[in-house]
Order: structure tokens, then C-alpha cells, then sequence
């Protein structure tokens, strides 16, 4: 044998449990085995996991009487296929495919070293009251108004070897009348008629509608059959009460088994098959080996009651294990919640494991969450990309460096052009060389969105291999399942970002948005829209607040950019030290210097540029809640579309809302009111004055160019400045004549 084959005749057995193999499926096991090539160390290693009854030196005396009689090593397979084991699936070479689920539950519930198996046996004749169990059995399983189909007539297959029930036997009489008869009679006889005593009697389950024994003529689905022969009936029986089947009917076939009438509680056929299945996993999986007809809704089963050979189809017992199927599927996922063992704090003491490295440094580890939330406005969406451009270019983000890897920037919201466009104008805003865009792949799910929990094994399936280091989804509120208040239903929510990172072995980075209405007041763990586990669950969580800049910071701002712009566009720029940071001799040499070159209209084109952008900035105080770090230090930035840049200092003075008191924040707006009138007012002083001017001149209604010339802005501006107005108003501007400003009307 190859290796792989000794590897995949042991996976096979694996999935085999010893314990629940009668003694000549034991023997074909061996057989499989010597005849595939394996050695006795291989049968004795897995008849040994069967500890009541492995005998030491058994396996040897058994392989060396062994003849070749036609089983081979597809034997073992077989019944490994049996219990839900597959090749492709065991150990790590099975990719997951479309319809897989992803991290499901094995649904094993028995420790097989731990069962109780106790003696199996019929009753006696004087003990047994056939008439009564069939009594029972009715009035368990059926209602009074109930239509039961039931064969009692037989024939012998020849071909197969067994007694078959000969027709479709009787379907159109409701159980009260059995019982009824059952009542009065002194033997089964006497209601059933005469039937033959070696082959039994069978009945079907499910309730008929009285035309027909098929599934459409089923009008409940309400039990399924479990029948399994491939271990001894008392395990059989052991196994079924181990698993706490909601059983309503157990009985004895008079064979090789025993059939469990299972609560089934469909309200449809589709219902049905799924539920069936559901109940055909758990029991395989637990080392039944089932017959797949017995799935069929119509399906026959032995009847108690009756002899059926030199054995009875007897009743063992109703109404065992959980009351119905709702309580029991809550019992079995409850059971197989697929975590990990309880663990001693001493056995680890000394060999702690590593802590995960750092993909943010001083923010978040890999393998673990980060949640970004701001409100609109605050470029959220640009924060993202420039994260994933750090890591996948290996560069700091908002003043942290960033591991250097692969990452999936899963896109919900825009457009595949607009998308890329984004990445293309950071990329060139900060003047990055795009050295390693193989670290960047993009999703683009805009219009094919689907709920997270449907999107996370999708995402997966189609991942797992790629080894990012970083998924990043933008934004979320795309695939909220549930209502984002309820804090039920967003555990669960966020518990697909977990199932990503756990899977993918990567960090999960999203971002959410602010709750309507003023923050002011509100802790950056409140901020965030919806259920406060968003804020809880993530490992990092940075939050964006904006910050109300006076004049006097904007101003501030602007000359920096201004100094900024003058230096980049003086040719070799000769200030040093202190100098170099003097705003009156960066100027001076900026405006010598262009003059020199004879670029003044250029220079002057540029300096209106930078004015405008830093009326447009905004301002932003990034609030950090870690779990595996120290809070970080202030860090404050300047949104300059289309990028986040760290603020130098200007900002650090500046208190949001939330750290104000009420009284504070009507005071301050108060007082920004009360700014924002003067500002008008000297506007207006100041358009008076030049009307009046050139009034004076002559000039009565003088053009926007004009006006604009001598307030030294532009026409829009002035345009603005009427508008504020009620003295003065805009006339003309047709036929290709000039905008005038005249007296209102």
C-alpha cells in the first residue's frame, strides 16, 4: 500500500466507532483490511478503541484463518460512507464547496466509552399482551378521526429471501374503529383477520387521507422512521435513548432491529424531507447506519402486536426522549456548539501561547475586528481606502504603521467605476508609486448584495486561500440581517464577522454610521447607530467626531497649506532653520521668486486654490476604545477630500461637544451666531462703501466686475454678498451685456 492509501483506508476507519459494530461486521473490518494490504497492527489499533470488548492477541489469531472470500477494503469504505465519512471531506483535503456549511456541527452526541447498554429481551408469552400493545400504539401515534393504512397479508420473495407485505393492503378506516374492535376482541385475529405468522405485520405511521397509501396521499407529516440493523438491538435501543430521539412509539421488529416512530411536526412535504434529513445526519453521525427509504413519509413499519417468526413485534416503550422535534433540534445544536474545552490556567503558565502580530500598530492585532464609525460627510469610505492602500503598500495610516499584506476590499456601495476612481485619486493625492496593487482585490457587490449571514460563507468559500491579512467591508448597514436595535439580533449580526476572521485567519475592518441627531454629550461607544454590541464587539473601535473650527484656526490652517504650497513651488528654496518656518519670509521668498520668474498670476492662481481648500477642509478628533491596547494619544486630522491628513497641532486646543456641558454647547453656538452676524455686517459695510464710492464717481449701477475689482474678491463672491443683502440686487446680464448691481426695489 501507498501511503496515501494506508492514509485513506485509516480515515476510513476513523470514522468507524468499533463499539457499534456487531461481531461479524467486525470480522469483514479485519478482512477489508488484510486484503487491501494493511497489517494486523492496523485492525488491533481500531478493535482496541472498543474497550469492553477487545481482547489482547484476538485481531492476530483472526487475520492468520482468514481466507480470501471476496471482501476487499470497499467493505470498509462502505460503512465508513455509512457514518458520513467521505475522502475528499476527512482531514484538510476537501475544499469547501458552494453548498457546504461553513464551521458546521458534526452532531455527535454519544461517548461511546460512557453508553449504557443493558440486556435485550422479549417477553414471555404469559407476560405479553399483544392486544394491548397494538391498543397503545393506536392511541399514541394516531387520533381517533385519523385514516391508518396497515398490511396484514404476505408473500415470500424468493429472489430476496423475505416476507413482503403482498398488497397495499387496507387504508380507509379511522383508529377509533380499531379500537374499538380492539376492545371486545380476545386475539389480534379477531380484528386483523388471520395474517401469516413468520412474516408479521406492517403499518404505516402517518395518517392517510383514505384514497391511496402513496406521500400525497399523507394528510400529516408527523413521524419519520429510524431503523438501523448494523449493531445489536440492545445498542440500538441504548443509542436511540442516548440521543433523546423524540420518540412517540420504540418497538421490536421480531428481526434485526428496532423501529423508532420519531415527531416529526411538519407542516409540509418540503418541511418534511428537511427536517428528515436534519434527523438522518444527527443519527449517522452517532453511528446508525439507516435505510434512506425509510425517509419516505408513507412508509411501512412492523406493527406491534404481532409474531413474526419465533419472535414478537412487541412494544418497548412510548413518549421517550424529548417531548417533541422543536425541543429536541434545540437540544442537538445546543449540544454540538463546537466549543472549545474547558482549560487550566497552570497548564499554559509557562508556555504562553504568542500573542497575534500587530496589523495596525498600537490600534489592532491580526485575526481581530475593527469597527470605524462618523457620521455622513466625515469620508468614512476614503479612510477605508487609504487603510487598505497602507497595508497592502506597507505605510502608516493616520500615524501607524500598517503590516504589509494581501487584503479584500469588499465594496457594497459604489459603483465599480467610481470605486476605482477613489483608489486612483488617493493613490495620486499622496503621491504614492503603486508598487504592489496585487495586494489589493476588490469585491464589487453594488445591486447583488445579500443579508451577512449569507454573504460571510460566500465570502469564505471564495477566500479562504487567498491568505489576506485584511477584509475590509464598506459599509454594513448593505447587509444588516435583523433590526440593528435589537441587540439579539446584532450579536448574531457581528458574529459573521467573527466566522470570517476565524475561517480566513484575518483582521475584519467595517465602518457604520453615527445615530441621527446631535452626538454632543454622547461617549464614542454610543455613537454609533443602532444596538450598542456594535460598539462592544469589535477588538478596536475608532470613532470620528467633527470638530467646529473658529476663524482664527481656519486662518491658522490656511497659511500652513499656503507655507506648504510656497515651498513646493519655489525653485530651490534656500530658507533654513528657523527661517523655514517663518510665515512672512516663506511668503516674501514665494512672492520674490515669482515675480522673478515672471509666474505671478500662476503664484496668485495657486495661493486662491489653497484659500478655497481650507474653507472646504474639515476637522476631525479620532476617539479610540481598544481592547488589546493602551488608548492611544490625541489624534486629530484634517479631512482634505479625497484624504484624511494628520493635523500638526492646530487642533489640539479645540473641545468637541461631547466634552461639553449643555450650558457650554448653547454658548458656544451663541457665540458662533453672533460671529457669523458681524461677519455679515462687515460684509455689508463693506458693499455700501464701495457703492457709495462709485457713486460718487458717476458710476450708478456699477457692473459684478466692477464692484468685485474694488472689494479685491471675485464676482461669485460678490454675488454672495447681495444675496445677504436687502438694499441691493443683481439686474441685467442678457443679451450678452454685463451683470449689474443696482438699489432693490
Amino acid at each position: 500500500m501507498t501511503d496515501t492509501e494506508i492514509q485513506e483506508l485509516q480515515s476510513a476507519l476513523d470514522a468507524i466507532d468499533p463499539a457499534m459494530t456487531d461481531y461479524q461486521t467486525w470480522l469483514e473490518v479485519g478482512q477489508g483490511i488484510k486484503e487491501a494490504g494493511g497489517d494486523v497492527g492496523m485492525w488491533d489499533a481500531w478493535s482496541a478503541r472498543d474497550g469492553g470488548r477487545y481482547h489482547p492477541g484476538e485481531c492476530e489469531k483472526k487475520w492468520n484463518s482468514f481466507q480470501s472470500v471476496g471482501i476487499t477494503k470497499r467493505t470498509v469504505f462502505d460503512l465508513a460512507y455509512k457514518n458520513g465519512w467521505s475522502w475528499n471531506t476527512s482531514d484538510n483535503h476537501k475544499e469547501i464547496g458552494w453548498n457546504d456549511q461553513i464551521g458546521g456541527d458534526d452532531y455527535k452526541v454519544i461517548d461511546k466509552g460512557w453508553i449504557e447498554v443493558g440486556d435485550f429481551k422479549e417477553p414471555t408469552d404469559a407476560a405479553w399482551d399483544p392486544i394491548e400493545d397494538i391498543r397503545k400504539y393506536l392511541s399514541v401515534i394516531f387520533a381517533p378521526e385519523d385514516i391508518i393504512g396497515y398490511n396484514t397479508k404476505s408473500l415470500y420473495d424468493e429472489k430476496a429471501q423475505k416476507w413482503k407485505p403482498a398488497d397495499k393492503g387496507n387504508f380507509d378506516r379511522p383508529a377509533s374503529y380499531f379500537l374499538e374492535q380492539l376492545a371486545k376482541a380476545q386475539k389480534v385475529e379477531d380484528v386483523f383477520l388471520d395474517y401469516e405468522h413468520e412474516a408479521g405485520a406492517w403499518i404505516r405511521f402517518n395518517p392517510l387521507d383514505g384514497q391511496g397509501v402513496n406521500n400525497v396521499n399523507v394528510r400529516e407529516f408527523r413521524y419519520a422512521l429510524v431503523e438501523s440493523d448494523n449493531m445489536p438491538v440492545a445498542q440500538q435501543e441504548a443509542v436511540i435513548r442516548e440521543l433523546e430521539l423524540p420518540v412517540a412509539a420504540l418497538l421490536y421488529s421480531g428481526g434485526k432491529s428496532i423501529h423508532a416512530i420519531v415527531h416529526i411536526d411538519a407542516d409540509s412535504f418540503p418541511e418534511y424531507k428537511k427536517r428528515v434529513e436534519y434527523l438522518y445526519n444527527v443519527c449517522k453521525k452517532n453511528g446508525m447506519i439507516l435505510d434512506e427509504q425509510n425517509k419516505n413519509p408513507s412508509r411501512l413499519s412492523r406493527m406491534p402486536g404481532f409474531e413474526r417468526g419465533s419472535h414478537k413485534q412487541f412494544l418497548i416503550d412510548t413518549n421517550i426522549g424529548k417531548r417533541n422535534w422543536q425541543e429536541w433540534e434545540e437540544w442537538i445544536e445546543g449540544v454540538n456548539d463546537d466549543l472549545p474545552d474547558i482549560e487550566s490556567l497552570e497548564s499554559d503558565w509557562n508556555n504562553l501561547p504568542p500573542l497575534n502580530d500587530e496589523l495596525i500598530s498600537g490600534l489592532l492585532r491580526q485575526g481581530h475586528k475593527m469597527l470605524i464609525s462618523g457620521p455622513s460627510k466625515a469620508g468614512k469610505s476614503f479612510l477605508l481606502i487609504a487603510l487598505t492602500i497602507a497595508i497592502a503598500e506597507g505605510r502608516p495610516w493616520l500615524g501607524h504603521e500598517c503590516a504589509q499584506g494581501k487584503v479584500l476590499y469588499v465594496n457594497l456601495e459604489l459603483d465599480k467605476a467610481s470605486c476605482l476612481h477613489r483608489f486612483k485619486d488617493v493613490y495620486d493625492r499622496e503621491m504614492l508609486t503603486p508598487n504592489n496593487l496585487n495586494n489589493i482585490k476588490i469585491w464589487n457587490l453594488r445591486g447583488k448584495t445579500v443579508p451577512m449571514d449569507k454573504l460571510a460563507p460566500k465570502l469564505i468559500r471564495r477566500c479562504q486561500k487567498e491568505k489576506y491579512i485584511a477584509v475590509i467591508i464598506d459599509p454594513i448597514y448593505k447587509v444588516i440581517t435583523g433590526d440593528e436595535n435589537s441587540a439579539e439580533q446584532m450579536s448574531k449580526f457581528c458574529n459573521q464577522f467573527d466566522k470570517i476572521a476565524t475561517e480566513m485567519n484575518t483582521a475584519v475592518i467595517y465602518c457604520h454610521h453615527h445615530s441621527k441627531g446631535a452626538q454632543g454629550g454622547k461617549r464614542a461607544m454610543d455613537r454609533a447607530s443602532g444596538s450598542g454590541v456594535f460598539a462592544r464587539d469589535p477588538d478596536a473601535l475608532l470613532d470620528l467626531i467633527e470638530l467646529e473650527v473658529d476663524d482664527s484656526i481656519r486662518n491658522r490652517k490656511r497659511k500652513e497649506l499656503e507655507m506648504e504650497t510656497a515651498i513646493k513651488w519655489t525653485p530651490g528654496f534656500s530658507l533654513t532653520g528657523s527661517d523655514a518656518k517663518d510665515y512672512q519670509k516663506v511668503m516674501e521668498t514665494y512672492w520674490t521668486t515669482a515675480r522673478s520668474f515672471g509666474t505671478e498670476t500662476q503664484a496668485e492662481e495657486r495661493m486662491r486654490g489653497v484659500a478655497r481648500r481650507s474653507e472646504q477642509m474639515t476637522a476631525w478628533r479620532v476617539d479610540a476604545t481598544l481592547r488589546e491596547f493602551a488608548k492611544p494619544s490625541q489624534t486629530d486630522m484634517w479631512f482634505d477630500f479625497p484624504v484624511h491628513e494628520m493635523d500638526t497641532g492646530i487642533l489640539k486646543d479645540v473641545v468637541p461637544e461631547s466634552e461639553m456641558s449643555p450650558q457650554e454647547i448653547g454658548s458656544k453656538r451663541n457665540k458662533s451666531q453672533n460671529k457669523k452676524d458681524k461677519r455679515k455686517n462687515d460684509r455689508q459695510s463693506k458693499l455700501n462703501i464701495v457703492m457709495g464710492n462709485l457713486a460718487i464717481s458717476g458710476i450708478e449701477e456699477p457692473t459684478l466686475k466692477e464692484v468685485a475689482d474694488q472689494l479685491q474678491v471675485s464676482t461669485k463672491t460678490v454675488r454672495s454678498y447681495i444675496e445677504e443683502s436687502d438694499e441691493y440686487t443683481v439686474i441685467g446680464g442678457e443679451n450678452g451685456e454685463p451683470s449689474r448691481v443696482g438699489k432693490s426695489l
